[in-house]
């Protein structure tokens, strides 16, 4: 008896652990929002900063741009980051960093 118990018991787990894993497979993939991009970007630029840098660093860096003006090296900066993670090189490089820099949409 217990034994069966525990074999329905097993069953009924494996068949919601499936049943789980079919609905994950069938969500698409979100696109990052403005802020998650920000964050990772602020990660790449924080390097191996640790402690207290760390987090004076990345507060300067996530606020930058929410009110403040940002300046011409921090536009570079994103725009660079930007640009390595498209992989992108020669003129489509230029273009778009020339659209980025100047703020126009991409």
């Amino acid at each position: 008896m217990k034994k069966i118990l525990s074999l329905i018991a097993l069953g009924a787990c494996l068949s919601f652990g499936a049943a789980q894993a079919q609905d994950k497979a069938a969500t698409p993939e979100k696109a990052p929002t403005a802020q998650q991009g920000k964050m990772a970007t602020c990660n790449k630029d924080a390097g191996d900063k640790k402690g207290d840098e760390r987090k004076t660093f990345m507060k300067s860096c996530l606020s930058a741009g929410g009110g403040g003006k940002v300046t011409q090296q921090e536009k570079m900066k994103t725009c660079n980051a930007d640009a390595k993670t498209k992989a992108l090189a020669g003129d489509a490089r230029k273009a778009f960093m020339k659209t980025c820099l100047s703020n126009k949409p991409a």
